[in-house]
């Protein structure tokens, strides 16, 4: 769905350096992607976040950092949000619309990226909300399927609405022309909620726990030995996950020392 300017929308002219919105959907209520150029010369390594934002009313930056949602191969930058009602950035930026710009600054960074972990056979990446974002870049990675035999995808979110965005890139990735044909045989995703009924329940940390995640994906429990994790969403997810993986024996990764696991810890509130 295609959003028609907003009358609220940030003037073009009092941001002439920043990068231009070609395209926006909103999701639900809450939540809400958007396409804008790449700056020239920009590169980055698929799952890494960057500064973006608008300038306030005396013209000055109000940043915060967003994943990329888009491969480091796309030509075009996707960012996919959280509306904030009194958010300094995300009550301003979810009234964006198409030839707005947006202040994309060209310092790439984070974690979740594939040189932090040690090779494995399987990939976990783990998100809740809009912590799906670094996923959707990594999903459309081709060195993520020469690096593993099995990806798998989950995501918490409480209503079914919020899943909407994940469901959608899943569609994309089995007719994406780079990796669609491989994506279709080693990608798999599992998405639950916590509050609305839907067919999968409960939140992640829980279905680890209990085991029944592995029993939904006929997967063998965690094992450091071949398992490697990737964890994005609320600051409670990324604790208790770090909690879990550190009692069977993973060890936290960085780009200078790679391990079984990652955290982002860049998120926007």
């Amino acid at each position: 769905m295609n959003v028609m300017r907003d009358s609220h929308a940030v003037a073009t002219q009092a941001m002439p350096d920043g990068q231009t919105v070609l395209s926006l959907r909103h999701w639900d209520d809450r939540l809400f992607s958007f396409r804008v150029s790449r700056p020239v010369g920009f590169r980055f390594r698929s799952g890494e976040f960057v500064m973006i934002g608008l300038p306030d009313e005396n013209g000055k930056p109000v940043l915060r950092a967003y994943s990329i949602a888009s491969p480091f191969w796309d030509e075009e930058l996707e960012f996919y949000s959280i509306k904030v009602p009194d958010g300094p950035l995300t009550s301003r930026l979810q009234k964006i619309g198409v030839g707005d710009k947006v202040i994309v600054r060209t310092k790439p960074t984070g974690t979740l990226v594939l040189d932090a972990l040690l090779p494995g056979r399987t990939l976990w990446m783990v998100s809740t909300g809009t912590g799906v974002a670094p996923f959707a870049s990594l999903m459309r990675e081709p060195e993520t399927y020469e690096k593993f035999e099995n990806v798998l995808l989950t995501q918490t979110c409480r209503n079914r609405s919020e899943l909407d965005y994940g469901a959608d890139l899943h569609r994309r990735l089995m007719d994406d022309p780079l990796v669609g044909e491989v994506a279709a045989v080693k990608f798999r995703r599992h998405a639950t909620t916590t509050r609305e009924v839907s067919e999968r329940m409960g939140r992640i940390t829980d279905l680890i726990e209990s085991g029944r995640i592995f029993d939904d994906l006929g997967m063998a429990p965690f094992d450091p030995a071949h398992d490697r994790v990737m964890i994005c969403g609320s600051m409670a997810l990324n604790r208790d996950m770090k909690r879990i993986l550190d009692a069977r024996g993973f060890t936290e990764g960085a780009n200078s020392r790679p391990g079984e696991y990652v955290v982002e810890r860049a998120f926007v509130d």
